[in-house]
């Protein structure tokens, strides 16, 4: 990949027409990844005209915000120059059940074979999904299962930090919402995930799930033991009408066999006494009410650089593409995570960071791993 990239404080088209241009001049078969905060989702129309015509593929996405100079801003647009464009999918209108979920992940992983070649070479599925896909998880697994680990995985949740619908991914011609965006970048070596939260010795089971919704805990209402739990652990007592305030420090996380933890943050309620959470949380999974990362916590931004810096061979002098959770951002508050993004660049002596704030990230635990989709983290790779 180049390491062209800009970002436009304000979208002028004639700005835009003249970088493309040149992009386009340096790189014949260029193409170009877009990121756009949802207060200039209008402007899409405007990228869709601008690469058109510069016969440029364009891709791209929606965030609540976008990282730029250091801090989050609602204005703006970034632009990130392949040097040749890659191959990609823009699947909308994507099914819930396991058969739906097995029919596109073929198609996906087929598009993506069609273009991995016989080399082996290094390459790395980016994924941006709508925030509002219920079934993330369960695409992800079915992605493996068709292309194991002939590529690293790595990518984001687009979307409303509202979590309404809102079609949040485009190409050239489209702007879908229910989709998956999926890029297939070759000569890449993945992406590093770190979430920082500590595993209590406490552990609870999910009875009975549906998809991203814990319908009951130990056989209880979901609600009421989560209540129960907060107040027990914390001191703090959660209702209906202050759980949006305090549920994001206090999340889920569930126990996988190897003892990673997914972290899935509670965001909604049901009348049933049901919690529906940022990602899928399968049936009979192990969980825990996890004590969150204080917000002048160094050990995430630590293992975010000693990892990438390991598997790149150095990140000093070279620009980052950065995903925060928003799940992250409000435990933390705007100013500490901030400060986070600051450090990173500092301490990591980066050219710049360029990035969005996510609904939900998508990881792997170890190099060529599974595929996992996580809350509250900050994924990173080399642009």
């Amino acid at each position: 990949m180049s390491s062209a990239v800009r970002y436009f404080p304000r979208i002028d088209t004639a700005s835009i027409t003249e970088h493309i241009a040149s992009w386009k001049s340096a790189f014949p078969g260029m193409g170009v990844l877009a990121l756009l905060p949802e207060a200039e989702k209008d402007a899409v129309s405007i990228l869709q005209g601008v690469c058109s015509a510069a016969a440029a593929p364009l891709t791209g996405g929606i965030f609540p915000e976008l990282i730029a100079e250091d801090a989050f801003v609602t204005r703006g647009c970034w632009l990130l120059c392949f040097d040749k464009a890659p191959p990609y999918v823009l699947q909308e209108h994507l099914p819930t059940d396991a058969d739906g979920a097995m029919r596109v992940a073929e198609t996906l992983a087929g598009r993506m074979r069609e273009n991995l070649g016989a080399d082996g070479g290094e390459a790395t599925l980016f994924l941006l999904f709508d925030a509002m896909v219920p079934n993330i998880s369960s695409l992800l697994d079915e992605l493996y299962l068709k292309l194991a680990n002939r590529v690293h995985y790595a990518g984001a949740n687009a979307g409303s930090e509202t979590f309404q619908p809102m079609p949040c991914l485009f190409d050239n011609d489209r702007i879908a919402g229910n989709a998956v965006l999926a890029i297939l970048i070759k000569r890449h070596h993945g992406a590093i995930l770190e979430h920082g939260y500590q595993l209590p010795e406490k552990y609870y089971t999910a009875t009975a799930t549906d998809g991203n919704r814990i319908s009951h805990i130990d056989w209880r209402p979901a609600f009421d033991v989560y209540c129960e739990l907060v107040r027990a652990q914390y001191g703090v007592d959660i209702t209906r009408d202050n759980f949006y305030q305090y549920a994001v420090h206090f999340p889920f996380g569930i126990v996988r066999a190897n003892h990673n933890v997914l972290v899935r943050i509670p965001v909604a309620l049901g009348e049933d006494g049901s919690v529906v959470c940022v990602g899928e949380v399968p049936p009979h999974s192990v969980l825990s009410l996890l004590q969150a990362p204080e917000p002048d916590s160094r050990h995430t931004v630590d293992a975010l650089l000693d990892r990438l810096s390991t598997l790149n061979g150095g990140v000093s002098g070279r620009d980052l593409l950065l995903f925060y959770c928003a799940g992250r951002r409000m435990h933390v508050a705007k100013a500490a995570a901030e400060a986070e993004v600051r450090d990173m660049g500092r301490r990591g002596q980066v050219g710049q960071i360029i990035g969005a704030l996510s609904l939900g990230e998508i990881g792997a635990s170890s190099v060529r791993g599974y595929p996992l989709f996580h809350n509250a983290t900050m994924v990173t790779t080399l642009w």
